[in-house]
C-alpha cells in the first residue's frame, strides 16, 4: 500500500508574500540616506516617529471608548492631539509617493511599499481623516444638533454621531492591518542611530506637538455644551413609590 504523502501547501500569491516578508522584517527595503536632509532614509524616519505618536495616541483613545460618558473629556482632547500628527504622517507619506513618482533618483532606488500596503494606504489615510474629521463636526454643531437625521438608508436613520461611529469602525479595521504590516519595520528603522537630518526632523515633530496642545486646549474651552450636556435624554428615573393618602 502506498504511503500517504502530505498536499504540498498552496505557495502564497506574491504579493502576500512580498507582504509577510517585510511585516515580519524577513526583508528590508534600502532607504538611501541623503547628506543633507537625510533622503528617503531620513523620510521614512521622521514617518516612523509620527507613527508612533499616532499609535500611542491611538491607544489612548480607544481606552477612553471603556467609559465614553465618563471619559468624555478625556476622549475630546486625545481626539483633537490627534489632528496634527496625523495630518504631518499623511504630508510625509505624500511626500514620498510624490518623490517616487516623479522619478527622483534616491526615492526610485528606495522603491515603493509592497501592493497590499500601497492598496490599503490611501484607505488609512482617508478613514483617519473621516473619523478625526466628523468628531470634531460633533464637537462643532453640539450635542443638541447630533442626533438629527441627515439621510435615510433602506429605513435606517443617519445622524452626525452615526457617522462617526461609521467611520471608526472602518478606520479601526484599516488601521489594525496597516499597524500590523508596518510595526516591525517601523521599530527597525527607529533603531537606525545615524540619519542625517535629525534637527529639521525634530523641528517638526516639536511644532506638531505644540500645535497639538494649543488645539486641544482650545477645544475643550468650546466643547462645554458636550461637558456639560445630559447624553442620556432617554434614561429615566425610576417612579416615586406610591404613597397612600386620607
Amino acid at each position: 500500500m502506498p504511503p500517504h504523502h502530505r498536499p504540498a501547501p498552496t505557495p502564497l500569491p506574491g504579493w502576500a508574500t512580498e507582504t509577510l516578508a517585510e511585516a515580519t522584517g524577513r526583508h528590508r527595503r534600502h532607504d538611501p540616506v541623503d547628506a543633507v536632509g537625510g533622503g528617503p532614509a531620513g523620510n521614512a524616519r521622521l514617518t516612523a516617529w509620527l507613527g508612533a505618536l499616532l499609535l500611542a495616541l491611538f491607544l489612548a483613545e480607544l481606552a477612553t471608548l471603556l467609559d465614553v460618558t465618563g471619559l468624555l473629556s478625556w476622549h475630546i482632547v486625545i481626539g483633537v492631539l490627534l489632528v496634527p500628527p496625523a495630518l504631518a504622517k499623511t504630508a510625509s507619506t505624500g511626500w514620498r509617493i510624490v518623490r517616487y513618482y516623479t522619478g527622483h533618483g534616491a526615492y526610485r532606488e528606495a522603491g515603493p511599499p509592497p501592493m497590499a500596503l500601497r492598496v490599503l494606504g490611501p484607505l488609512v489615510v482617508l478613514s483617519t481623516l473621516a473619523v478625526l474629521g466628523t468628531g470634531l463636526a460633533l464637537i462643532a454643531i453640539g450635542p443638541d444638533a447630533t442626533r438629527a437625521t441627515l439621510l435615510t438608508i433602506v429605513g435606517y436613520r443617519v445622524d452626525a454621531l452615526t457617522l462617526h461611529q461609521g467611520t471608526f469602525i472602518v478606520w479601526a479595521i484599516a488601521t489594525g492591518l496597516h499597524v500590523l504590516g508596518r510595526l516591525v519595520p517601523a521599530v527597525h528603522i527607529l533603531r537606525r542611530t545615524t540619519v542625517p537630518g535629525s534637527t529639521p526632523r525634530g523641528v517638526v515633530l516639536t511644532l506638531t506637538a505644540l500645535v497639538a496642545a494649543v488645539a486641544a486646549m482650545v477645544i475643550l474651552t468650546v466643547s462645554t455644551p458636550w461637558l456639560t450636556a445630559d447624553l442620556h435624554p432617554h434614561r429615566h428615573e425610576p417612579p416615586p413609590a406610591a404613597t397612600i393618602t386620607p
